[in-house]
């Protein structure tokens, strides 16, 4: 056999790719394994980034920060060789082109980490040599530029329904109790950082970096004790599950993880109906890629994915002819991989249980998915694009298909307090962090053009979305308003003190904008 040189057809590549139908092969023998799918995080690395009290900057690291270390290598060549004894009797001793196929994500560590892998997993043997002083052999990993990947690098976007289940996330029980229990230990994280807009789900940065220095036997400032080590961990895999769970965690799985998940599924069944393609399949990625894929699978455990972790993927063709998979998850490098097993089906589960308890989790158009849409139960309708000009004084609108104020739902804030949730409002179509100073001292903070703060929210009746327009001075295009159904009342608010008015025209008083939009103050 390792003389056969044979490459994929463009038909059996196309198939890997696209899919096709099940099929049942004639029995065999025995039971035995036909393919084999990997998903691992790259290795250790240095931080992504620093805070800007931090002692340690950028320099401290050999390859500077977001690098693979020459621990993640060796973390990763084990790994391969502990792939090699797991599958001594499924793959080949040397390296064929042929039975092998791996993708990264395109970043240094990933890329690197899958090198060092395959050099554990194909190490040279006899005519693959170039060098009897190397026991080292290049091997190919296939990548796209990071814009473009639709596959391994999450979480996946542009994706506005995933934001506007982010935003609902933000809203929940949960969600709030967190904020509300760390928000002094997060005021306590920023002084101690000097860094701002420091939020539950951006917290995880500041546990990164400080892991990563203590794992390299750098010393903590005296601030970053056990027990606030001990905190920042447990938010840091808070903001995982903020991002793949929480809330409509299925919804979310189809936006995210199950993208994926659809490739995997493609593979499997197609590798059920042919053997002419490679054994094993490999993915190099990140821990959220991980956690993505997991959590559309209903199986996380919880907790980040550690340095160097694998999901395995096995797909079995049973001595009745049919297929079963099974899952492994290897996140300890001195134990064998634990058996994960898909709610509603035994381990070994057969292929066609496991795609269609899968099937909901998968998206049928992503493109079509991500986009938003009224809840099936509102009647109200989107009306065309206004211009709107905000300042600290008045609201002026430049109507191209709104001739009433009445279809015009929109509420001027100042009471900043009872949206502190609020962590992001849109700038010409792109999110920006909203500063922390504004949502914790609305009363002290100045807007960079010295204007007061000051929003404009829609928000339809069934509380499904609400959404930040604009902010400050400044002119917006708007793609769409939401207008409510015939009847149908906004939330009141209580605003502050002080409501703009304004007598030029064409421009609606606060007051008369409420009133208009049976809103009072």
């Amino acid at each position: 056999m390792a003389g056969r040189q044979f490459g994929w057809s463009r038909v059996a590549l196309l198939q890997l790719f696209l899919g096709v139908n099940l099929m049942v092969m004639p029995p065999t023998q025995a039971r035995r394994l036909r393919f084999v799918t990997l998903l691992y995080r790259h290795g250790d690395r240095s931080p992504v980034k620093t805070y800007p009290k931090d002692p340690y900057q950028e320099d401290e690291w050999p390859q500077g920060f977001g690098q693979l270390t020459k621990e993640g290598m060796l973390q990763h060549w084990e790994l391969g060789q502990a792939l090699r004894q797991r599958y001594h009797d499924f793959l080949n001793t040397s390296y064929h082109r042929q039975e092998v196929y791996v993708r990264s994500t395109d970043f240094d560590r990933t890329l690197m980490s899958a090198e060092a892998n395959l050099a554990g997993l194909f190490p040279p043997d006899g005519m693959q040599r170039f060098n009897p002083n190397i026991s080292w052999q290049p091997i190919p990993v296939h990548t796209v530029p990071i814009a473009e990947d639709r596959l391994l690098k999450f979480p996946l976007g542009p994706c506005p329904r995933f934001e506007q289940l982010q935003n609902e996330t933000r809203r929940t029980p949960e969600y709030q109790n967190e904020s509300i229990q760390n928000a002094q230990f997060l005021d306590m994280v920023a002084n101690e950082t000097g860094l701002t807009n420091l939020t539950l789900e951006t917290i995880w940065n500041v546990y990164d970096t400080l892991f990563c220095e203590q794992t390299h036997g750098l010393v903590l400032p005296p601030w970053a004790s056990p027990p606030t080590m001990q905190r920042l961990s447990r938010l840091k895999d808070f903001s995982f599950r903020f991002l793949f769970g929480i809330y409509e965690q299925a919804e979310k799985a189809r936006l995210q993880g199950g993208v994926l998940l659809a490739q995997i599924r493609k593979n499997l069944t197609l590798m059920a109906t042919t053997s002419q393609l490679p054994k094993l399949l490999v993915y190099s990625a990140h821990d959220t890629t991980l956690v993505a894929l997991q959590m559309a699978l209903d199986v996380y455990n919880g907790e980040q994915a550690p340095y160097a972790s694998c999901h395995i993927f096995e797909l079995y063709q049973e001595d009745t002819g049919n297929f079963s998979v099974e899952m492994y998850f290897r996140n300890e490098s001195n134990k064998a991989p634990w058996p994960l097993i898909l709610p509603g089906c035994p381990h070994r589960c057969p292929l066609q249980d496991f795609l269609r308890l899968t099937e909901p989790v998968v998206p049928k158009d992503w493109q079509q998915e991500c986009r938003l849409a009224s809840s099936p139960a509102d009647t109200g309708e989107l009306l065309p694009a206004s211009m709107l000009a905000v300042s600290q004084n008045s609201l002026q609108f430049i109507s191209t298909g709104l001739e009433r104020a009445d279809a015009l739902p929109a509420v001027l804030l100042q009471g900043w307090q009872s949206f502190s949730q609020l962590r992001r409002y849109m700038v010409w179509g792109e999110a920006h962090p909203i500063p922390r100073q504004l949502i914790s001292h609305p009363e002290t903070y100045s807007s960079p053009s010295g204007d007061a703060p000051l929003l404009i929210l829609r928000e339809n009746k069934s509380n499904r979305e609400r959404t930040v327009l604009s902010s400050h001075h400044q002119v917006f295009q708007l793609t769409r308003w939401y207008k409510p159904p015939l009847g149908a009342s906004l939330s009141t608010y209580t605003l502050g003190p002080s409501l703009l008015t304004s007598t030029r025209t064409p421009v609606l008083s606060v007051t008369a904008l409420l009133d208009q939009c049976h809103l009072k103050a």
